[in-house]
């Protein structure tokens, strides 16, 4: 699913017009950036949580050299699902 389906549903499902969807979709989307920018986290009922969190810097190696590398220091983004929606995938 793409975010052009997820307009196209909530358009479809609500009624408004393409544009006003598109500008609902882009608007939660946008929301949901700047609370995990600033490292909050975000959860959604019934869906799941998306969380930053913070991996220190530490030595890799290139798998095909061997050479000892640096990896810096680094944010991630994780996504763990709700047991609502684990449930209903099974």
């Amino acid at each position: 699913m793409t975010k052009i389906d997820i307009i196209q549903n909530v358009y479809e499902k609500l009624g408004f017009s393409k544009k006003d969807s598109a500008d609902v979709v882009e608007s939660v989307f946008e929301l949901i950036k700047e609370k995990l920018a600033h490292g909050e986290k975000v959860k959604i009922s019934g869906f799941g949580n998306f969380v930053v969190k913070e991996k220190r810097s530490r030595r890799g190696r290139n798998p095909q050299t061997g050479e000892e590398i640096s990896i810096t220091a680094r944010r991630v983004l994780t996504f763990k699902s709700s047991q609502v929606l684990r449930k209903a995938l099974n």
